[in-house]
């Protein structure tokens, strides 16, 4: 089951729709995690996108440690992955 790992301060602009940022993660059943991006719209209206998997952590603590990482030029890498998984 996916849990929210951290909610990014950052918002996104991408083509007049700004998105918020999240990082969620779940644990698989050999103990280690994944980790995935959602981008939530201020615009309710427009789906929310997901990554697909992002990262591979032995532990949650370390999940923790990836996700207070990442900058907001890899969001918007990360926002352009998702945008092409609608295509």
């Amino acid at each position: 089951m996916a849990e929210l790992i951290h909610q990014h301060p950052a918002k996104i602009d991408d083509r007049g729709t700004t998105y918020s940022a999240r990082v969620l993660g779940a644990q698989r059943t050999d103990g280690t995690w994944q980790g995935w991006l959602e981008f939530h719209p201020a615009d309710k209206s427009k789906p929310v996108l997901r990554t697909n998997q992002e990262t591979s952590q032995p532990n949650r603590v370390t999940m923790d440690y990836w996700a207070l990482g990442l900058e907001p030029v890899y969001f918007e890498g990360a926002l352009a992955r998702a945008q092409h998984r609608l295509i």
